[in-house]
């Protein structure tokens, strides 16, 4: 078959293998072309081999192809790789119909409405499109993410059972129709069969017909009555039983007539779970009889041939299965039944000439019985009108209480109540009624949950309505997931009853798709099928910051602007510089807007001035440190006060702060840095300091300032 990293018809790569069934395997591509991931089914090579296989399904496939709904997985492309023959479709990301079953059990009614709707909604366009899927069944059916489900595999039953295909390919034959487990002609009908044991298993948890082998399921199906969904679990809604029940009609044309007709009764009673829907009507033909089983019929099946697994339920070209020779056999004992029937109507015959010589013995002696009879009447109706006068007051109440007695009452609703009041409302309409009691997470103890006869139901004599009252949600205990990975916890949880919805958060301390922590705790109980939440790490969490613009700052308010974003201040260098203000940033090592992590250092470099002449060969420098402190001056909430710095050296200022500050810069730092002054000695030096409000008054003497300055000469 194919490998991963395969290229197909130079477009499609293989990137791995998700999945393998009796027929195929599928594998995830990406299609280079269109720039998007697809699914691959490719034959395997036993049926590759079939000449007339392969044409059969390239036909049908090309077919489904033309089917265009979001129900139905999309086919795009059919192909032959080096014999392997191949379809390529839409790519899902789920699980099958049966996968989701199996997880989580019976489904509740409105999440089987749900999904039969949208199934069924698919199916109805591939129908209008004269294309019947012909192997409908929860395996073939995929549960997406998003609770889309999606109809898959169109036109494989087809091309299959025109050909000889062993039943392990096909599948189970527990969703078949009668007529295709005969071999006979299948149409749209058949898919509605299908439809409704798929709806069946959705709210049972199980198929109607499991038997020993494929033979035995398939005679099920032609012989043997569904028992009713309810009898399993009487909390199933009526109306939602009769459209299962006339989808699996023995005769095809006892069921919906089309998936259209279908599809309005689902959702007619999505609209109104009171509606009269599914209802079946009385048969107009009589072309595949329902049988019933005898013991005699139930021998000639025995006894037709031993019965092995694996034989295929489909139509084979000259080849003779089990099931053929069962059903010869049963069409020969209808044979005997018939000529049994006719030695009786003979035997009847005879019966009926014998009766005709009594009638003309017995017509004289009707004739004298008829004159005595009148007379006795005669005398009787003398009687009768002496006694109607006195009685006739008696026979009007009589009258009165029989009609009384003989009222019809109708089903009251007592879903919803607590039972004792339940019970009081049924006893005071004088309907009978049985009690069973069942958990149930939606309704609390006590509480009734179902009626098995609808409000407004004509009940008549002997009738008892079956009541559901909740024993309140099963308590069972929660698996312990805390530190296992998502996929395991989820699992785990799941196959324990409950429900999983997932939080993420972000940890230093326990690593990414492990589960940090979940609620309700494990080894405590809770209700079975309530939501078990588990929180997963998302791994460390990286914050980042976006780098400010520096430039032309001081280098105290080039750290404040970094402080802001969760930056740091990184080396400072200095440059001369001809169009930057000495003091000033010149650059930094990272450029504004960009994105960093938090913390990061970034260097700048400071502007020195101008360049001095090179005639100087002597200057002198100053060094400056320390700081200038709030001592006691309260600012308002978004104040600057105006810092000025001042150098002075014998006679001359040198400014070397002259900004705005806020609240939070203080206490400033004098940076410790050289600087060149024309003009400069070695004369001893002082650091001014003045503070102005932004009104300009003066309120320096709040202010403190431990500023040291020092005259250096420097040789050049």
């Amino acid at each position: 078959m194919f490998e991963k990293g395969m290229i197909i018809q130079n477009r499609y790569e293989i990137i791995e293998e998700v999945g393998s069934g009796g027929m195929s395997v599928v594998y995830k591509a990406k299609c280079h072309v269109l720039n998007r991931y697809v699914a691959m089914k490719v034959l395997k090579p036993e049926f590759a081999d079939d000449t007339s296989f392969v044409n059969k399904f390239r036909i049908e496939a090309q077919s489904a192809a033309g089917l265009s709904h979001p129900n139905i997985v999309n086919v795009y492309d059919v192909g032959e790789e080096n014999g392997f023959y191949y379809i390529v479709m839409e790519l899902v990301e789920g699980i099958t119909l049966k996968e989701y079953i199996q997880q989580n059990g019976r489904l509740p009614y409105q999440t089987a409405l749900d999904f039969i709707v949208q199934i069924t909604a698919g199916i109805e366009v591939a129908h209008e499109h004269h294309t019947i899927h012909r192997d409908i069944k929860p395996q073939n059916i995929i549960v997406s993410r998003n609770g889309t489900l999606k109809v898959t595999d169109f036109g494989i039953a087809k091309a299959a059972t025109s050909n000889t295909i062993a039943s392990s390919a096909m599948g189970s034959v527990h969703y078949i129709s009668p007529e295709q487990a005969r071999g006979g002609y299948s149409d749209e009908r058949s898919d509605i069969y299908s439809l409704g044991i798929t709806l069946y298993e959705m709210l049972t948890g199980r198929v109607p017909f499991e038997g020993e082998n494929n033979v035995t399921v398939a005679l099920m199906h032609i012989q043997s009555e569904i028992i009713p969904p309810r009898e399993y679990y009487p909390d199933i809604p009526i109306g939602l039983e009769r459209i299962v029940l006339k989808a699996t009609q023995k005769k095809p044309e006892r069921r919906y007539l089309t998936t259209s007709a279908m599809l309005s009764d689902l959702r007619k009673f999505a609209m109104d779970p009171n509606a009269e829907v599914g209802m079946v009507g009385v048969a107009v033909m009589d072309n595949s009889p329902t049988i019933q089983i005898s013991e005699e019929e139930l021998a000639a099946i025995k006894s037709a041939a031993p019965v092995q697994t694996g034989i295929s339920m489909f139509p084979i070209q000259e080849h003779n299965t089990e099931l053929d020779e069962a059903n010869a056999a049963l069409e020969s004992l209808y044979d005997d039944e018939d000529e049994e029937e006719d030695d009786i109507f003979d035997d009847e015959e005879s019966e009926n000439d014998e009766k005709s010589e009594l009638d003309a013995k017995t017509e004289k002696m009707l004739t004298i019985g008829a004159i005595i009879a009148t007379v006795l009447i005669g005398i009787v109706l003398i009687i009768l009108i002496v006694s109607i006068t006195n009685s006739f007051k008696d026979k009007k109440v009589e009258k009165e209480t029989t009609a009384t007695e003989n009222q019809i009452h109708k089903m009251i609703d007592v879903v919803g109540k607590e039972e004792e009041d339940a019970v009081a409302a049924l006893e005071a309409a004088d309907i009978d009624y049985v009690i069973e009691r069942a958990y149930d997470s939606k309704f609390a103890e006590g509480i009734v949950m179902s009626q098995d006869i609808l409000e407004g139901t004509e009940l008549k004599e002997g009738d008892k309505v079956k009541i559901i009252i909740s024993k309140g949600a099963e308590m069972i205990a929660v698996p312990d997931v805390v530190g296992k990975s998502r996929e395991e916890a989820a699992t785990l949880l799941k196959s324990a009853g409950f429900v999983v919805d997932e939080d993420e958060e972000y940890s230093e301390d326990v690593e990414e798709d492990v589960v940090i922590s979940q609620t309700p705790n494990g080894a405590t109980d809770a209700a079975k099928g309530s939501t078990v939440t588990i929180v997963v790490s998302k791994g460390e969490e990286v914050k980042v910051a976006v780098v400010p613009d520096l430039k032309k700052m001081t280098v105290t308010n080039a750290e404040q602007a970094l402080s802001d974003v969760n930056l740091k201040l990184g080396n400072v260098s200095q440059e001369y510089s001809d169009t930057i203000k000495e003091g000033k940033v010149i650059s930094q090592s990272i450029a504004s807007g960009t994105e960093v992590k938090e913390g990061t250092a970034v260097d700048i470099t400071i502007s020195k001035g101008k360049k001095p002449t090179e005639e100087k060969t002597v200057s002198y420098t100053a060094s400056f440190s320390g700081t200038i402190s709030n001592s006691s001056y309260s600012f308002e909430e978004g104040e600057l006060v105006k810092v000025t710095l001042t150098l002075r050296v014998g006679d001359a200022n040198y400014v070397l702060i002259d900004d705005y500050f806020s609240e939070g810069a203080f206490p400033i730092a004098i940076a410790s840095y050289a600087a060149d002054k024309e003009g400069l000695t070695s004369q001893d030096a002082s650091l001014l300091y003045s503070v102005k409000d932004e009104s300009g008054n003066d309120i320096t003497g709040s202010f403190t300032s431990s500023g040291k300055a020092t005259i250096k000469k420097v040789e050049q």
